[in-house]
């Protein structure tokens, strides 16, 4: 599962384990760092996932933090797979640092919730719509444009994916999704055809909020991802996420009481949006006003 998904969740889950064991154990990063003669900046990095540990900086954590030789076996076994490679890390900068993590998680993923009020969302977009997107930035180089519609085409990949098996996927989306118009009207229309052929996959479901509903609360949380993770055998399960970004960076939520909160919102949501057979007429009727318009 690394090598196919990269090592986004095994840094995640070592990170959370050595930090507990460092809490456990009374001793602060800068102790720690000091003990392991490293920096704090390192210690930091290791314990919020966001880099490769090596084997050996696990097991003298391990050793200094007195975890039990099976713990520390598990954890140094653990540290082995933070250096997969997934797909995303060969695309240099139209995959920003803050960014990758997220894509990690979401091919990961074994559910995904997402409620947007503004844009399609990426893993739905057309390529068209896409560039209709980034069309307002006209310091971005062609190149890295070409960049960010391959790795949101690789992203896509996981609505279809047969191995490891795809997540299931539902989607909220405020009728003004639908009503903005991005990049002309041909590409909505087709964007609006895509949204509707993607609604026929098995694991897929797309939900219509209409602007009558009013000030909701989703509309007050703005966008946000709900992801969950599948139960595997590993020492430390990952904990589901809340996903929330803005243009310089992004919020990653894992606490139960934070997703907790979400879990309301979304439960809110679902019973204000129109069921999936309402949403493709929707969805069909706004096509072709946006066709014949």
């Amino acid at each position: 599962m690394a090598d196919d998904l990269g090592s986004t969740v095994p840094r995640r889950q070592l990170g959370r384990a050595l930090r507990g064991l460092r809490t456990e154990a009374g001793m602060t990063l800068d102790g720690v760092a000091e003990a392991l003669q490293c920096s704090r900046q390192k210690m930091w990095r290791i314990e919020t996932g966001l880099g490769a540990v090596r084997m050996i900086d696990a097991r003298a954590m391990c050793e200094l933090y007195r975890a039990t030789p099976k713990l520390t076996a598990a954890l140094t076994g653990l540290a082995s797979e933070t250096k997969a490679k997934g797909w995303w890390h060969s695309y240099g900068d139209a995959v920003p640092e803050w960014f990758e993590m997220y894509v990690g998680l979401e091919q990961a993923a074994s559910r995904l919730r997402e409620h947007d009020d503004t844009l399609v969302p990426g893993l739905l977009q057309t390529p068209d719509y896409t560039r209709g997107v980034y069309q307002n930035r006209p310091n971005m180089p062609k190149e890295e444009l070409e960049e960010v519609l391959e790795v949101r085409h690789q992203r896509q990949g996981v609505l279809a994916r047969r191995m490891p098996k795809a997540p299931q996927l539902a989607w909220v989306l405020s009728e003004a999704v639908l009503l903005r118009r991005v990049g002309g009207s041909a590409v909505m229309a087709s964007q609006l055809a895509h949204l509707l052929d993607r609604a026929e996959l098995p694991n897929v479901s797309i939900r219509i909020l209409p602007l009558s509903a009013g000030a909701h609360n989703g509309a007050l949380a703005g966008a946000f991802v709900m992801l969950e993770f599948p139960l595997t055998n590993r020492t430390v399960p990952e904990p589901p996420i809340i996903y929330s970004e803005s243009v310089t960076g992004a919020l990653y939520l894992d606490r139960p009481e934070e997703f907790a909160v979400y879990e309301k919102i979304w439960t809110s949501l679902e019973t204000l949006a129109l069921d999936e057979e309402q949403s493709r007429r929707l969805i069909i009727n706004i096509k072709e006003r946006v066709h014949h318009g």
